[in-house]
């Protein structure tokens, strides 16, 4: 993909132009929270260039509604939800009627033409208030405003805080916002009525769970969708859920008989696209008077939009934020619960580092006031508190299974990555000429390559194993067809890389097809960081078959044994002497175009798949560090230089792994520092274009230094984690903590993330 992408040549859906393919823009509500009355659509279809007006109720006689749950959570409840809103509309943004027309231009003028009767009415918009007895029921049927809760306690919690020499305590809160990739969402949708047949061409990250959801609730069998995804302009996760309006679509192609176009502009992705984080977290910790961990607890509200999103549901993120808490740590007693509420606002879900930035800072941050308190320094009290690297398997505060971890390995290596004598040297010389800088710094566990009792015991249609097909070509190359997808992070490099190296080929002599339901085997796409390590690993594993397959056809030829042969960039050999024997070119040709010369009762298959899952989770753990400088003047942060000290297994590919985790902290500080999606009391989101939200670029990014410590999971066989996320997850922490020590001599912190300049003045006295 990066040659494409370099030479302008991507392959992206708005690039696909099917014959009589029409555009739709949809009428979306004004209000967070109204009822629909009449809705009048003559004046858009008498619109020059209109095929077709479509209302909410319209769609709904062609598809099912869905609810996202899952079986194995019973505390986890919504409502039914509809492609496009039929009665009632239930955040500022939701679809509501459907114009159809020749360009997407004539589409988005007619959208004007529709009038919606509208009566508004009162919205749950602040969270915290949500399960006050004087606040309305976003849906009765449910009984309150509660979608979610959940607790989690292990030891004495009381009794360790009785015992600890000092207790700090602590409230943070966390903004909403969204992803901003670079390509919006979109797709198209063709229906073919002579074949019965739907192809939607997709820029997302799970193939396999479209066309079964579109198989599901359009009533069309799965093995009449086809479902592409080649080149996406990023995901960051917004894209592995499915929308109504993508719903809608793709009904709408079925209605009309002809090949229908949505793509999101810039400002309706904002209040279409799914957000995440919005939490508020209150906790404790207790510490000894060696600063070792006595107690932990906190408690954490989020608030998840309109209903649970689909069909990851909006549970996820709060689930994680206790799973991970505390996860470097000895903690032997600890109590933490989540709340989620419904709120007048998107649905959120699955995003980038799901549930981690949270969960690492309540921990952390807190450890970092204990240190403070207890007068010892905060990277010692890291050193004290860790996990010792030789004492895996163990678990999570919330009892979640770890293996192969190197917290002290990690945290040692920063040290001495950042030079962190001279960095304080640094600190103190500034400060004596009043400039205010400050280091921070964060442990964590990341949870990547989500295994089978993630979704499995749900019953929710993702897939946590994936394939890899391998085929010899008569050329001599090799073909691999996998069930992971491209979203940009290279993973069609990285498996093109895995598969060479398992059969023993020139790296040019493989390629790699991913996101077409009719050709790659079954899988789960890309989420959770799980390209190398589900992908790796299958693709790995077919390789090694196919590789014995090569050797097996190379050995009836030779009249040798397989096991005197190797094969070494793309040519057998001899095992010992490395002598050349055959090329992988003419062993193809022989296998495919000249079969005669092989004895009669041989046929070589030369094509191999492999399947690949893990039962839970496969975790990485890194340690990060900041430094920034602090205006106590204005408030502003700026971020001097960023270090990360992760351990995410065996490299495969250290270029795309250094440029992963350097984009993934660069996403980091847009979730610490700017990103914000800001609603008013009525549910109205007052900063819905890239004028207002804020995002990192290039003047806000500093010098990034990515170290490794392998520990190569005992998973795979590759041994290969995950590595695109956890530069997200620890960010929002580093940064907190950096501010903090930059400010202390003012006597004040801040705790809210984004940190605003207004959050540093308040906290440095100024305001």
């Amino acid at each position: 993909m990066a040659r494409r992408a370099v030479a302008g040549q991507g392959r992206h859906v708005d690039d696909f132009t099917l014959p009589r393919t029409v555009e739709v823009a949809y009428v979306r509500s004004p209000y967070a929270h109204a009822d629909i009355g009449t809705i009048d659509t003559s004046a858009a279809a008498d619109q020059p260039g209109v095929i077709a007006v479509v209302t909410g109720r319209e769609i709904a006689e062609h598809m099912t509604p869905w609810t996202g749950i899952m079986e194995n959570q019973p505390a986890l409840k919504s409502a039914p939800q509809y492609a496009l809103a039929v009665d009632r509309a239930t955040w500022q943004g939701e679809p509501v009627v459907a114009v159809v027309a020749t360009t997407r231009a004539i589409a988005e003028d007619a959208v004007e033409y529709v009038t919606v009767d509208w009566t508004e009415k009162a919205p749950v918009a602040d969270m915290l208030t949500a399960l006050d007895p004087d606040t309305p029921v976003l849906h009765p049927e449910l009984g309150d405003n509660k979608m979610f809760e959940r607790v989690a306690e292990k030891g004495d919690v009381d009794a360790g805080f009785a015992a600890a020499s000092h207790v700090v305590e602590g409230t943070f809160d966390f903004g909403r916002h969204t992803g901003v990739t670079l390509e919006p969402r979109t797709m198209v949708s063709s229906w073919d009525s002579s074949e019965k047949h739907l192809t939607v061409y997709y820029g997302g990250q799970a193939v396999h769970m479209i066309q079964v959801l579109f198989s599901k609730h359009l009533g069309i069998p799965e093995r009449d969708i086809r479902v592409i995804a080649q080149d996406c302009g990023g995901s960051y996760g917004i894209k592995s859920h499915l929308y109504g309006d993508e719903f809608a679509t793709a009904v709408l192609s079925i209605m009309l008989d002809r090949p229908v176009r949505y793509r999101a502009d810039r400002i309706e992705s904002f209040v279409s696209d799914i957000h995440a984080r919005q939490h508020q977290l209150t906790g404790k910790l207790g510490v000894d008077t060696d600063g070792k961990i006595v107690a932990f607890e906190f408690d954490d509200i989020t608030a998840a939009g309109a209903y649970s999103a689909y069909p990851r549901t909006s549970c996820v993120e709060a689930n994680q934020v206790l799973n991970i808490a505390g996860g470097p740590y000895k903690i032997d007693n600890f109590r933490a619960k989540t709340t989620v509420v419904f709120q007048n606002m998107v649905p959120t879900s699955q995003y980038r580092a799901v549930g981690h930035p949270m969960g690492i800072v309540i921990c952390d941050s807190l450890l970092d006031k204990a240190a403070v308190a207890a007068g010892i320094d905060r990277m010692e009290i890291r050193r004290r508190n860790l996990i010792s690297d030789d004492a895996y398997p163990s678990a999570s505060p919330a009892g979640i299974p770890l293996h192969d971890l190197s917290h002290q390995a990690c945290l040692e290596k920063l040290a001495v990555v950042m030079d962190i004598n001279a960095l304080k040297a640094d600190q103190a010389a500034a400060r004596e000429s009043g400039i205010h800088r400050g280091i921070g710094y964060a442990s964590f566990i990341k949870g990547t390559n989500p295994g089978a009792l993630i979704y499995g015991p749900a019953k929710v249609p993702i897939s946590a194993q994936d394939g890899t097909t391998v085929r010899l070509e008569p050329a001599g190359g090799v073909t691999v067809l996998t069930g992971v997808t491209e979203q940009g992070q290279g993973t069609e490099t990285a498996l093109a890389q895995v598969v060479a190296a398992a059969i023993g080929m020139k790296f040019e002599d493989v390629r790699v097809i991913t996101g077409d339901t009719d050709a790659v085997p079954y899988g789960g796409g890309t989420y959770g960081s799980r390209g190398a390590g589900i992908g790796g690993e299958a693709s790995w594993r077919a390789g090694q078959t196919l590789r014995g397959q090569i050797l097996d056809l190379a050995a009836v030829l030779l009249q040798t044994d397989a096991g005197s042969l190797d094969i070494r960039d793309s040519v057998v050999v001899d095992a010992d002497g490395g002598d050349e024997r055959i090329t992988l070119e003419e062993l193809g040709n022989i296998a495919f175009l000249r079969s005669f010369e092989l004895p009669d009762d041989y046929h070589p298959v030369l094509v191999a798949t492999e399947r690949f899952r893990v039962r839970d989770y496969i975790f990485t753990n890194a340690a990060h560090a900041a430094y920034v400088e602090v205006d106590p003047d204005t408030g502003f942060v700026k971020v001097l230089n960023y270090w990360v000290v992760e351990d995410c297994g065996r490299v495969i590919n250290p270029q795309l792994v250094a440029e992963q985790q350097r984009g993934s902290v660069v996403h980091g500080l847009g979730d610490a520092l700017y990103e914000h999606c800001i609603y008013d009391d009525a549910g109205q989101l007052q900063n819905a274009s890239m004028a207002d939200y804020l995002v990192p670029m290039s003047g806000e990014t500093p010098d990034i230094v990515i170290e490794h410590v392998s520990t190569p999971s005992s998973k795979t066989t590759l041994g290969a984690k995950g590595a695109g996320e956890s530069g997200m997850a620890g960010v929002p922490q580093s940064i907190l903590s950096a501010v903090n020590d930059a400010i202390r001599p003012f006597g004040g912190e801040v705790s809210a993330v984004p940190v605003t300049p207004e959050d540093v003045l308040k906290a440095a006295g100024q305001l």
